[in-house]
């Protein structure tokens, strides 16, 4: 599907994979029912991360003088070993920046590896690596290898893609090939500060359906959001928005 050219365009996340116990009690009592399905579709998912290695990671707008790469190490990890708990036969972890690298059927201590051994560099091509994820996670279908409830997929990112439309036309067409609304979720989760990337984004989760989307498959959460969730939280959001 091609869309119309004019298509528009702190905090760390905590770390430590324990949820909060007084802001977990008081979600869960708000949504008892939503919950009992929510976990369901928790723990039968697949996980994918897919974090952005772009030059502008380089960035040090963080406190203390920390760049956002390593704020994105410290909540990734977090991220990790919780998806790892849900998912325990590995998840499948991305780095992208002008190309990128698929790791396969990874454990959270090979997170941290995986780090060590990229930099920030190049631009952020969105649109390469979010189209390779949705071709794995259809090819697994189509082979009976995916999750009954299907699969969760968080980008970690403080950029506008180079090709938002493309973007946006590879989401529309996932939904397309989808059975059910929360089958695939994708979250995106800014890194840094800037609000042109925060409107890029929310915009992939207001405006798709209007433009023939199946299915509303996005969620976009801040740093600001996250500090005021448990992981848990974040990772039912993706899926249930």
């Amino acid at each position: 599907m091609k869309l119309d050219k004019n298509f528009s365009e702190q905090t760390y996340i905590q770390s430590n994979i324990v949820s909060d116990e007084d802001k977990l009690a008081k979600f869960v009592e708000n949504k008892k029912d939503y919950l009992s399905n929510a976990s369901y579709h928790l723990i039968n998912r697949d996980y994918t991360l897919i974090i952005d290695i772009s030059g502008s990671m380089n960035t040090a707008d963080y406190p203390e003088g920390k760049t956002r790469w390593v704020a994105a190490q410290k909540y990734t990890l977090a991220l990790a070993q919780k998806c790892e708990k849900l998912d325990p036969d590995g998840i499948t972890v991305y780095m992208f920046a002008d190309d990128f690298q698929r790791y396969d059927y990874v454990t959270s201590s090979k997170v941290k590896q995986i780090f060590e051994e990229n930099q920030p560099h190049g631009s952020t091509n969105l649109l390469a690596v979010l189209q390779d994820a949705f071709n794995n996670y259809f090819q697994r279908k189509s082979n009976g290898k995916t999750k009954q409830s299907g699969e969760t997929i968080l980008v970690i990112t403080d950029g506008v893609s180079c090709n938002r439309i493309g973007v946006s036309e590879a989401i529309i067409n996932a939904t397309q090939k989808m059975d059910r609304n929360e089958e695939l979720g994708i979250s995106f989760i800014q890194v840094g500060y800037q609000p042109k990337v925060s409107k890029s984004l929310k915009s992939w989760d207001d405006e798709l359906q209007g433009l023939g989307a199946k299915f509303d498959i996005v969620d976009t959460v801040s740093l600001d959001d996250m500090d005021k969730m448990t992981l848990i939280q974040v990772l039912i959001k993706s899926f249930a928005d």
